[in-house]
């Protein structure tokens, strides 16, 4: 059966021919700097507060959970780190004569798909591209009409829905490959006869479940789930869930104040299993936290890519570009996240198309993204099929009083044995 994605660039064929003349979105293309063709978004005027005169702008918009979501401790270092990110390409020179500005149209979306399409219906006619859409559930709220306008993203989450999506600028693997990894990490290095995964309904934890799930069976070992909701006082069912199965290990796939609530209450209910957590169950405040010791005792944090200390080039430029702030992981992953952004607006304005179609083509050249050794080489294939192009290395941590944010390396970058046969051709809670 042909991927999702390899079906999407031949039909898109089609697309770019109906849209070639309006932009994608009721916008007739123009001449810019350079001769570069653009259309929304990309101004010859400057970008505000950036200093330099001769260059034009494009505009890029972000859409996170900045006050009084289940991520905001993550989000707001995601789009800090992304403005740093940012900031560091126009001081290097911008991208083919243009500087990049994350910072005029940022949004809320109080990890509220409702909220997330208002903000970006908004925003959607000044802004050439997304430098970030927070969240699963609530990026599917407005995949539509990203389609429709061929609005490339950029996302903060890694279902596997991303895969097949071609405007969805994905880095590292996603959960569904994090938790088969983690599975698997599980049978072969902890012995687990039983794995049961524990999760927030949507795209972000039925895509980890359903990885597991898909793990457990590949492995022969017993699984069962539960679906929470999140809210300190909502994971009751969840806290008895895991009493009643007693799993050798735990797949959890929630927000760090939850992760806190399950782990520390099935721990003090006599639970002597272990906890994986999905990279954004975590977060080093964690270690302040009541549970702190159930969660050392008993928790292990899987992961995409390196955290904060690691000794890396792009992670030594994050660092530099962040000198004074609190080590946090959501650093790490907003930085990570821009570099096929960047690689694919440098490859448009090489093409003379800073057009969103222009964008989007420039997207199915790049075959790999140089992400300064945060990811290893092959990452970043957004010309492949959704199978070939799947990124299936992940890392296994611990908690970690002296490291940067709050956890230690237990296992490098690896494919576990299910990951590796697994044939990417749809999202795997489909």
């Amino acid at each position: 059966m042909a991927s999702h994605r390899a079906v999407l660039a031949v039909l898109s064929v089609v697309a770019l021919a109906a849209v070639a003349c309006r932009g994608g979105d009721g916008a007739a293309p123009q001449e810019g700097k350079g001769g570069i063709k653009v259309d929304f978004g990309v101004t010859s005027e400057p970008c505000p507060d950036t200093g330099h005169s001769d260059r034009g702008c494009i505009y890029l918009g972000s859409i996170s959970d900045l006050t009084e979501g289940p991520f905001k401790t993550l989000a707001v270092p995601i789009t800090d780190s992304q403005k740093a990110f940012w900031k560091r390409v126009n001081d290097q020179g911008g991208i083919g004569g243009y500087d990049v500005d994350v910072t005029t149209y940022v949004k809320d979306n109080k990890y509220n798909p409702q909220i997330h399409n208002q903000v970006y219906q908004e925003m959607k006619g000044k802004i050439l591209a997304l430098a970030q859409t927070l969240g699963s559930p609530t990026t599917a709220a407005i995949l539509p009409d990203l389609e429709s306008t061929q609005m490339v993203s950029v996302p903060a989450s890694w279902t596997s829905l991303w895969g097949v999506e071609e405007v969805v600028l994905e880095s590292g693997a996603n959960y569904c490959v994090e938790s088969m990894n983690s599975v698997d990490y599980a049978v072969d290095e902890l012995g687990a006869k039983s794995v049961m995964a524990v999760h927030l309904p949507g795209d972000y934890g039925d895509d980890a479940a359903a990885g597991a799930k898909i793990a457990a069976e590949k492995r022969g070992v017993t699984f069962t789930s539960a679906v929470t909701q999140t809210g300190q006082d909502n994971q009751g069912g969840a806290i008895d869930a895991v009493l009643a199965n007693k799993p050798d290990v735990v797949i959890l796939t929630a927000g760090p104040t939850d992760a806190a609530v399950i782990i520390g209450q099935t721990a003090a209910r006599g639970f002597k299993g272990k906890f994986i957590g999905t990279s954004p169950t975590w977060n080093q405040g964690l270690m302040q936290s009541p549970a702190a010791p159930a969660i050392k005792a008993l928790y292990l944090q899987s992961a995409p890519w390196k955290s904060w200390a690691t000794d890396s080039p792009g992670h030594k430029a994050l660092r530099e570009a962040l000198p004074s702030v609190t080590p946090n992981d959501g650093y790490t992953a907003g930085w990570v996240w821009s570099y096929p952004l960047k690689a694919a607006l440098q490859k448009a304005a090489e093409n003379k198309d800073l057009t969103r179609a222009g964008v989007l083509a420039a997207v199915r050249q790049l075959r790999s993204v140089d992400y300064e050794g945060m990811l290893p080489e092959g990452a970043g294939n957004f010309a492949g099929n959704s199978n070939d192009a799947a990124f299936r290395q992940t890392l296994i941590y611990k908690p970690d009083e002296q490291a940067a944010t709050g956890v230690g390396l237990v296992e490098d970058f690896f494919t576990g044995p299910t990951a590796k046969d697994f044939k990417f051709e749809k999202p795997c809670y489909t």
